[in-house]
């Protein structure tokens, strides 16, 4: 069932560009309308629940009288403490920030989450490849900038290292290690996941590990249940998973993906590595999951001697034309399984 949010706010442009944000960018279940009059919010109220009211700080009072189940102030200047009664939030802010936070506090207030996402569940791109310097990451991250132009997609790093928040430039206050401490602790859910998630262009991301020894902590099998909860339960069409190295672990995860692009390369001990992995497979799962494999020989890297502009110069280099041809108009061929 769609649930309402409403924002109020005494600029009526705000109000607009910011319920239309909510409408275009996130994948919810929630249908947001502005408002700029009180009588016109009190009027549609009256006749529709709503599940989270936005409302500007200098229209609170205006407000005070309303009945939402959830309701949060868009604060222009210094936030009130976090022991107020609402939840107070930045208002000139990126909508993608503003948003987080949203979901973050909302979130909180759900032991289990009674609202559905609409969709059916993600297709899961798996990159991986036994093979070291093949361009693994490069792939994975054009996988997903290229099909996030026609779909919803998260993408997910594994590497206790991948160097991406230097890639993207980007800081963040939450990431992957807050995920899995939220699954071990029993108490993730899909709402929690969309506060903690960033975008890159048209692509999702929940930014990698900060702390490598995190990904230690949690085994292969828990890590392939919890890909297999988001890929359900978070309302994406693809999720693309850079495996990282997986070790013993690499049946569970494998087998968490429904197609697994693995780069290779030609030379004697990377074809070594390669037959060695797939005796390994042959003996852990008898071969089921060498039939998911797609082998790649990507085009021959380019140096790009700076980082700045990197993420576009995947999308729009050799690799990227590479990916769009090995992806097609359906999203990689996956349609329907």
């Amino acid at each position: 069932m769609v649930k309402m949010m409403a924002v109020f706010d005494e600029d009526p442009v705000y109000a607009e560009k910011l319920a239309d944000y909510v409408n275009q960018r996130e994948k919810l279940p929630f249908t947001a309308m502005a408002f700029s009059s009180l009588e016109k919010l009190e009027q549609y109220m009256k006749e529709h629940p709503v599940e989270i009211l936005l409302v500007g700080e200098k229209a609170v009072q205006k407000a005070a009288e309303l009945k939402a189940n959830n309701v949060m102030v868009l604060c222009e200047g210094e936030l009130k403490e976090a022991g107020a009664e609402r939840a107070s939030i930045y208002k000139y802010q990126s909508g993608d920030c503003i948003m987080r936070e949203v979901m973050a506090n909302y979130g909180c207030l759900q032991a289990e989450p009674a609202l559905a996402l609409v969709g059916r569940k993600a297709l899961v791109h798996g990159v991986y490849s036994p093979v070291n310097r093949c361009m693994k990451s490069s792939l994975a991250l054009t996988i997903g900038q290229v099909l996030s132009k026609n779909m919803s997609v998260l993408y997910l790093n594994l590497e206790a290292y991948s160097g991406f928040s230097r890639l993207v430039c980007g800081e963040y206050q939450t990431d992957l290690s807050d995920v899995l401490y939220l699954y071990r602790q029993g108490t993730f859910h899909w709402m929690k996941l969309k506060s903690m998630v960033y975008t890159w262009g048209s692509l999702d991301y929940i930014p990698p590990v900060r702390y490598g020894e995190d990904l230690n902590e949690v085994l292969a099998e828990d890590l392939a249940l919890l890909i297999g909860k988001i890929a359900r339960e978070s309302g994406y069409d693809r999720l693309v998973v850079d495996l990282g190295q997986t070790g013993r672990g690499a049946p569970a995860l494998l087998d968490a993906c429904d197609v697994i692009y693995m780069p290779v390369r030609e030379d004697c001990i990377s074809m070594a590595k390669i037959e060695e992995f797939e005796e390994y497979l042959s003996i852990a799962d008898g071969g089921r999951i060498r039939e998911k494999i797609q082998k790649l020989k990507l085009p021959a890297p380019k140096v790009y001697h700076r980082r700045e502009g990197y993420m576009e110069q995947l999308l729009w280099g050799e690799l990227g034309d590479y990916v769009r041809r090995l992806l097609g108009s359906d999203g990689g061929g996956m349609e329907g399984r």
